[in-house]
């Protein structure tokens, strides 16, 4: 199947089956099973403290568009501070490899559930070109 572009939102939907993906992610899941376990943090990682190591990382990526109030001021700061981005939102994706390999979940199929569950939940006809949640549809 053909690959899609390396940027953009379809990105990892490319193909449908995820196959490329699907081992990508298992390659990056062992680089990081590594770095854990070359500085035998294990210990540390318990399912709270990776929960909570996740959300913490992900407000590190909202505070860098705290206090900016229209798109313009948005889109400014997610350019000039895309690197910031790129670090934070990669140890969002870190903890959420550690912590779906030690509960024993696998992303690609647990992204494609979810992808089917909110289709059911937010049919095209229904909620195209809506911010309405799906029990307001």
């Amino acid at each position: 199947m053909k690959r899609a572009q390396a940027h953009g939102p379809d990105r990892l939907l490319a193909d449908k089956d995820f196959g490329e993906n699907v081992s990508e992610i298992k390659q990056l899941t062992e680089k990081v099973l590594a770095f854990r376990d070359e500085r035998d943090w294990k210990q540390f990682h318990n399912s709270k403290d990776l929960a909570l190591s996740l959300v913490l990382e992900a407000t590190e990526v909202l505070e860098i568009f705290q206090w900016k109030q229209d798109q313009a001021a948005i889109d400014g700061v997610a350019l000039e501070r895309k690197q910031d981005l790129a670090d934070e939102l990669a140890d969002v994706f870190c903890y959420t490899l550690l912590m779906a390999n030690d509960l024993g979940i696998d992303l690609a199929e647990a992204l494609k559930t979810k992808i089917e569950k909110n289709n059911a939940k937010y049919p095209v006809d229904k909620a195209k070109g809506s911010d309405k949640k799906y029990t307001e549809l």
